[in-house]
């Protein structure tokens, strides 16, 4: 795969990175800020282009990543697919649901794939998970417990994502998105039946912290709490079913260790028989993600979310925020 990058910030070089372990080729980056672009260009030997209009011109790419802040996610995919380009989106793909259902009209209108970086679906234990519940491991599924936070860094109110123009809201489009994803990739379709949006500590426009309960037209549900004031960083990933319960702890860093736990229920009921699965190496999701954007390429079924799944997360998003409202 011959792979374009806007966008040279923290995303687009694990971008860079995922795709140089694998064997396909950064062609050209570009970034507003310019001696960014050619860091990056250098390390992967890849041209810095002048500009990202440029990148979706080019005839030569089968792909582009485009790893920018909410603002331009949106513009700059439609551009890139008006040009015949295929698209990788940083996750949530755009500010609100409009801006998503054009991305997704201008996929269909050129024929070409638009696919989100949802990455969390591709951490190990939560891919176990997947294949554990597909697997129907815990039977019928009957509820998700969610909770994802960070504590921010000194000066973060100051920083694009508690700018509402700039990110489309607070800790709801940023990481409550993946949990968002997450929970309906288990369940399936889910609807919005609670959401509270405090901002508790950081003097912003957005909120910094949400709760949520979604349910599925089966009536299962999902509780999911996303936090910027966990002082201490959190992920934890509850399923469970009629025969059983997955959790899974940490994504690794200053995440924890991540692990993958399965109690399974007994005949006698009582304690549950106790399996743990850890994967304390480095943080592989990247890689595997972009392998799967390469198979949906090469026109397979692949697991990588797609823009209509990004357009069902701002469903509940928008939601969210008008029940907020109220």
């Amino acid at each position: 795969m011959r792979l374009g990058i806007i966008g040279c910030g923290l995303i687009g070089r694990k971008r860079a990175a995922a795709a140089h372990e694998l064997g396909h080729e950064v062609v050209a980056v570009a970034d507003v800020a310019r001696n960014r672009a050619k860091s990056l260009a250098a390390e992967f030997g890849a041209e810095a282009a002048p500009d990202w209009q440029e990148i979706a011109r080019r005839p030569d790419l089968d792909a582009v990543a485009i790893a920018t802040p909410h603002d331009g996610l949106s513009t700059i995919a439609i551009f890139c697919l008006d040009h015949g380009r295929h698209v990788l989106l940083e996750k949530p793909s755009a500010r609100n649901h409009s801006e998503a259902m054009a991305v997704a009209e201008a996929a269909k209108r050129n024929a070409r794939l638009a696919k989100v970086g949802f990455n969390h679906r591709f951490h190990p234990a939560i891919a176990k998970a997947r294949r554990l519940t597909a697997g129907g491991a815990l039977g019928p599924l009957y509820y998700i417990r969610g909770r994802y936070g960070h504590g921010g860094r000194i000066g973060y109110e100051q920083e694009w994502r508690c700018d509402r123009a700039t990110s489309g809201g607070g800790e709801l489009i940023d990481q409550g998105s993946h949990l968002i994803d997450l929970a309906r990739w288990f369940l399936g379709e889910l609807a919005l039946d609670y959401a509270a949006l405090p901002t508790f500590f950081w003097n912003t426009e957005v909120e910094d912290n949400c709760f949520l309960a979604l349910r599925s037209s089966s009536g299962a549900m999902a509780w999911l709490h996303a936090s910027w004031t966990e002082w201490k960083n959190t992920f934890s990933f509850e399923i469970a079913g009629q025969d059983g319960k997955l959790t899974i702890d940490g994504l690794g860093g200053s995440y924890g260790t991540e692990r993958l736990t399965f109690h399974k229920m007994l005949p006698k009921l009582g304690p549950p028989e106790t399996t743990i699965w850890e994967y304390p190496f480095p943080d592989t999701s990247w890689e595997a993600e972009l392998q799967s954007f390469a198979v949906a390429l090469d026109g397979n079924s692949a697991e990588i979310a797609d823009i209509d799944d990004a357009c069902a997360v701002f469903e509940i998003i928008g939601a969210a925020y008008r029940r907020s409202k109220q």
